[in-house]
This record gives C-alpha cells, sequence and structure tokens, in this order.
C-alpha cells in the first residue's frame, strides 16, 4: 500500500484520537525511518521516548524473534523465567526489592496509586490516601492517572473524577509542604515534566522532597516512565540525586518499542500487595520480558548509557547557538541528557510541521516547547544534521 491508501484506511476505520500528521512509516533501522512511499527521515522522536535503542535494534529484534518461536504467553498463575530474571535485573539497576509488571506507563501509575492508597490505610491509618501530585504533570489516560495529571485539557468531559488528589505547582517545596493533610499518603512526581514541556527542577528538589515525605511518614512516588532507562543519561534520572524513592514507575523504553510497563517498590511497602490484590493478564510475558532483557543487556555491553550526557550536551550547545541567531524564535533551551526541550514564540506546531517536510521527526510539549527525544544511539553527524535541518526551519520562520 502506499502512503495514501493507508491514511483512507486509517481514516475509514481508526478512532479519532489522534490528530495524525501525513505520514505512514512502514520501515525504521538506527535513527532513520522510511514512509510507505520509500522516503527517508531521521527521528529525533525516537516514538516518544521509547526507541531508546533506535529502531529495529538487532539484538532486540533477535530476542524477540527467539522468544516468540518458544512461548509467547501463559499467564502469571505460573513463573515465567524471562520475567524472573528482569525483576532482578532492575532490583539490581534500582532501589527496589520486588517489581510488578503491567503493560504500559499509564497501568504502571494505576498500581503506584493503588499501592500507595492501600499502604496508606494500613499503615498511615483509615483514610490516608490522598495523593499530592504537580501541576501540569501527565502519568497516564486511564481515570486514575489522568486525575493524577495535572493538566485540565485530559480531563474534560470525563467528570466525575477519581477523589484523593491534590495539585501543587513543580519545583515548590514550600507547596508541597503546605498540602501535606492528615490524609495524606504520598507525594507523586515527575524527576523531570515530559509533556508539561521537558522542565527541569532545582539541583536539590528530589532531596528536599524526599526529607519532607520522611518527616510526614509518606511515600515518594518518581513516575520514570519518560525519564528512566538511560534518557536522561543514568539509568533511573533519581540516580542524578542521592536519595531514593519508596515506589518507581518505567515504561516506554523499557522494551525499545515492544509494550511493557513495571511498578518498583521497596519490600516495606510492596507487602501490601498480596496475592489477588492486583493483577495484569499480559503484564510482563515472555516475550515482553524478552525485549526488555536484551534492551538492557544491550545498553549495558555498548555502554551507551555513559555516553548520553556528551551526547545532549552536544545538541543543547548546538541548539543554543541557534537560539543567539534566532533570539526573536527561541526564548530558552534546556535539557537533561537526550531528554531536551526548547521554548519558542511562535506555536510549535507550525515547527514541527516544517521540521516533517524536510523529513525529519520531532515532537512538542505544549502549545509552545519543541521536543527532541533522539534514540541514545544517535551519531554526532546525525545530530549535526538535525541542527541543519532546525536552522532551516528557523530561517525559513
Amino acid at each position: 500500500m502506499n502512503s495514501a491508501e493507508i491514511f483512507a484506511l486509517s481514516d475509514s476505520y481508526i478512532a479519532a484520537t489522534y490528530n495524525r500528521f501525513p505520514l505512514a512509516l512502514v520501515k525504521g533501522a538506527g535513527v532513520k525511518v522510511w514512509d510507505a512511499d520509500g522516503n527517508e527521515y531521521l527521528d529525533a522522536l525516537a516514538g516518544i521516548a521509547v526507541c531508546n535503542l533506535g529502531h529495529c535494534h538487532p539484538r532486540v529484534t533477535a530476542a524477540i524473534s527467539e522468544q516468540a518461536c518458544r512461548l509467547l504467553h501463559v499467564s502469571n498463575l505460573y513463573h515465567i523465567e524471562p520475567q524472573a530474571r528482569l525483576a532482578e535485573i532492575l532490583c539490581r539497576l534500582s532501589f527496589a526489592d520486588k517489581v510488578f509488571f503491567c503493560n504500559s506507563g499509564a497501568e504502571a501509575n494505576e498500581a503506584a496509586i493503588k499501592l500507595a492508597r492501600r499502604y496508606g490505610d494500613a499503615v498511615l491509618g483509615e483514610g490516608r490516601t490522598r495523593i499530592i501530585t504537580m501541576r501540569d504533570s501527565f502519568h497516564g489516560r486511564t481515570m486514575a492517572t489522568l486525575t493524577a495529571t495535572g493538566q485540565q485539557k485530559v480531563k474534560t468531559g470525563y467528570q466525575p473524577l477519581l477523589e484523593g488528589f491534590d495539585y501543587v505547582p513543580f519545583n515548590d517545596i514550600a507547596a508541597v509542604a503546605a498540602a501535606i493533610t492528615d490524609k495524606t499518603c504520598a507525594v507523586l512526581v515527575e524527576p523531570v515534566q515530559g509533556e508539561g514541556g521537558v522542565i527541569l527542577p532545582a539541583a536539590d528538589y528530589l532531596e528536599r522532597l524526599r526529607q519532607l515525605c520522611d518527616e510526614h511518614k509518606i511515600l515518594l512516588i518518581l513516575d520514570e516512565v519518560q525519564t528512566g532507562i538511560g534518557r536522561t543519561g543514568k539509568f533511573f534520572a533519581y540516580q542524578h540525586s542521592s536519595i531514593v524513592p519508596d515506589i518507581l514507575t518505567s515504561a516506554k523504553a523499557l522494551g525499545n518499542g515492544f509494550p511493557i510497563g513495571a511498578m518498583l517498590a521497596s519490600d516495606r511497602v510492596l507487602t501490601h500487595f498480596g496475592p489477588g490484590s492486583h493483577a495484569s493478564t499480559f503484564g510482563g510475558n515472555p516475550l515482553a520480558s524478552a525485549a526488555a532483557l536484551a534492551t538492557i543487556a544491550t545498553l549495558r555491553d555498548e555502554k551507551i548509557v555513559e555516553k548520553v550526557a556528551e551526547k545532549g550536551a552536544f545538541l543543547v550547545a548546538g541548539l543554543r547557538k541557534l537560539q543567539t541567531e534566532f533570539p526573536e524564535l527561541i526564548s530558552a533551551v534546556r535539557g537533561l541528557g537526550l531528554m531536551i526541550g526548547v521554548d519558542l514564540k511562535t506555536p510549535v506546531g507550525e515547527i514541527v510541521k516544517s521540521c516533517l517536510e524536510r523529513r525529519l521527526l520531532v515532537g512538542s510539549a505544549g502549545a509552545n516547547t519543541l521536543r527532541l527525544t533522539p534514540p541514545l544511539i544517535i551519531k554526532k553527524t546525525e545530530s549535526e544534521t538535525l541542527l541543519r535541518i532546525l536552522s532551516e526551519v528557523f530561517s525559513d520562520v
């Protein structure tokens, strides 16, 4: 099928819940993707921070193929060898003692919310079920996670929402302290706000949140769905600090494109999830676990995460040079590793479309922030191409 045929079929039979670009991608390799008409694109979005190893990485592809020939699915009624090995590795790479597997970031955050409420009720006292989250945050599209999200636009039309969330400004410790009551059980926060505009907090923000949570004996939950698996230059973003959370959620890049989510937690918290308290039919099934195992092994063996800070610094330096050349267009550049935001003085949608016309895939985070989350394997020459195309786009604007 050519692109036009795919567009027509999609528009006819798929729910219109996305404002799709006129692009039908059919093949990928590394940092490149191709559409149905054979056109090549440089992908600086990576499926929204998902394909950290790029597209169709041979080790991940081989692992999926081999596992598919062996065992696809059995259910969590039984022990699953690749799942057990994946849980062990995630615990060794983090603070966690145990892992709960699911299929997506929203499901991981849903599990974290349920666990925090269960812990609060059992340990802190009846009614200790409220969770503090941040304005402009994003935690998912289920009823619980969209309610936890600090953006009104995702909630419109879904009232009544789930009770039990209080919202405060991001990077404001005093606001968190003022919001804690005798009903609070946890604070839920992204180490870097992704959908909110790639917003970085103060360097000591997580440390101060941890101290505040400890003082009030409440849980600290980190949503690392987007920041995890090497995106910021550490395996998890909290590892840039000296703290450990009580619960952490992961998904997106964990399977390098194969759907898998995980909730990591300490024993003292996860002990409140007993048999029958929570479940997932497909969570951590053999195929998903094999993909994640290959992803993590490749990141480790090829020392990819160790190179992320340098690659991110190169891109940020190039973007700041563009800022000096186009001060009427660019108001700010910020990033951590290869999670980068560029604030524009013009609607970002037009910039994204112009990049697409030049065969560059980029994203947006809000109305005026250009989002760059390229694969962690991006080469210097590819980053230079990215910067050159952006320069051309800004020149045209």
